[in-house]
């Protein structure tokens, strides 16, 4: 899909869920401004919501779309929205907001060559969307924090195309 058509749709999903959100903010190629996009990849950190027979927050939204994997709660679903295009969903916390932003922001190949090598060579570890060294979880509360941990100057999501 083309760019602008996709960020049209990405910004009224973030205008739908962002009530439900404490932060929430667009990813993914998207971000990257690439001028075909494949998918709509959203992070947010939701607000206390119920699922089942007493639905609430996010659900109540998430859930009328067309769902491919990921069943509420957890930390990705991906869903088919009403123009056709994929919507993937990653939730995050406040501890770990830019390491999952930076990595959802992609590309996948600059996710992994630089960003991944660059933890496991300064000695990180990554689990359940959270970095560990010597045992002890790294709080990356925001993008420019993780590229301070790996010694990298910041990269603008543009230039991440790898």
């Amino acid at each position: 899909m083309e760019y602008s058509k996709a960020l049209i749709i990405a910004q009224k999903v973030k205008q739908q869920l962002a009530p439900h959100c404490e932060r929430i903010e667009i990813a993914g190629s998207i971000r990257r401004k690439k001028p075909e996009v494949k998918d709509i990849e959203i992070v947010a950190i939701p607000k206390p919501y119920d699922v089942g027979l007493f639905e609430s927050g996010i659900a109540l939204v998430v859930n009328q779309w067309e769902k491919v994997k990921g069943e509420l709660p957890c930390k990705y679903t991906q869903r088919i929205l009403p123009e056709g295009i994929k919507l993937d969903l990653f939730f995050a916390e406040w501890d770990n907001w830019g390491l999952i932003y930076a990595l959802r922001t992609g590309s996948a190949d600059y996710s992994h060559h630089i960003l991944a090598s660059g933890w496991v060579f300064q000695g990180f570890r990554s689990e359940g969307g959270y970095l560990y060294i010597d045992g002890q979880r790294i709080a990356v509360r925001e993008e420019e924090d993780l590229f301070k941990l790996l010694y990298m100057p910041f990269v603008e999501p543009e230039k991440r195309n790898y």
